[in-house]
């Protein structure tokens, strides 16, 4: 009895998988490519958000790669590394920007954009504070997020390369930056360190407080892509977060992102980031 060629093609996939060789090329293209997206512990996000938000991001990768495109969310920050470490998510875009250059580092993902404007160490006094440069910061006492946060280690770096130790000087940690400021406004610190993204930083320009510092710039929200994309998925992905500025709809997005837009000139720098950090 000859076997029909459906049979066959059963007999070689069950065969391929006895082997360990996995599917064919054709099943695996078939199966959606996943987005993993975090904002962190303080992102404010669950993730039938997450996926709402992420939706006309995923949609426009789906178009130029010709495969389903998934929004997986991801809050906690071990679970992102796992599932880079573990080859899981096809794309990646994360706050903090570590997170994605540990991608780069560690994992071998590919550099594909990063969001615009830049991430800055805002260092912060209150209006009437005596201290007016960095020359007065020695002996302050300095408030901060938790001792391992990604912007701790960034004001930390900054604070380094002008010269201040911060293992020599006082300083309070604190689980969420929005105590920074009531840490500065109660007396109980004179220097807080606040992300230039975030919602903090804003209030405080505001409320007629003062930037004392804004530090050098390093890559914000970037996004990798996994080690086995082809280049040429990796260039339609660029081509796609690029061009997101380029129409009504695209800005409209950015906008719920808190960006203007992305750019592609940023994998050395995000390559060197780690070791600024002394991570």
């Amino acid at each position: 009895m000859t076997t029909s060629l459906p049979q066959r093609s059963l007999l070689a996939l069950i065969s391929a998988l006895a082997l360990g060789h996995g599917l064919p090329a054709v099943a695996q293209d078939a199966r959606p490519l996943s987005l993993a997206v975090s904002e962190g512990t303080s992102g404010g996000i669950d993730a039938a958000t997450a996926r709402k938000k992420y939706a006309p991001m995923a949609d426009r990768l789906s178009a130029a790669l010709g495969r389903k495109v998934e929004v997986a969310f991801v809050r906690e920050f071990a679970a992102l590394e796992e599932g880079m470490r573990d080859g899981k998510f096809d794309f990646v875009i994360a706050r903090p920007s570590d997170y994605p250059a540990r991608g780069l580092r560690d994992y071998r993902y590919q550099y594909v954009a990063n969001a615009e404007p830049e991430g800055h160490c805002m260092l912060v006094v209150r209006a009437d504070s005596p201290v007016k440069s960095f020359a007065d910061l020695r002996g302050k006492t300095f408030v901060l997020p938790e001792e391992v946060a990604y912007m701790t280690r960034f004001c930390r770096a900054e604070l380094r390369d002008k010269g201040i130790d911060l293992s020599k000087e006082s300083v309070f940690y604190v689980r969420e930056q929005g105590a920074i400021p009531f840490g500065l406004e109660k007396g109980i610190a004179d220097v807080g360190g606040l992300a230039s993204y975030s919602g903090a930083v804003r209030k405080w320009r505001e409320s007629g407080q003062r930037i004392l510092h804004e530090s050098v710039g390093q890559p914000y929200m970037p996004v990798v892509g996994h080690p086995g994309l082809s280049p040429g998925d990796i260039a339609k992905a660029r081509q796609v977060l690029v061009g997101l500025s380029s129409d009504e709809a695209g800005q409209a997005f950015l906008r719920q992102l808190g960006i203007t837009g992305f750019s592609a000139g940023e994998e050395d720098r995000l390559r060197k980031l780690l070791g600024w950090l002394g991570v």
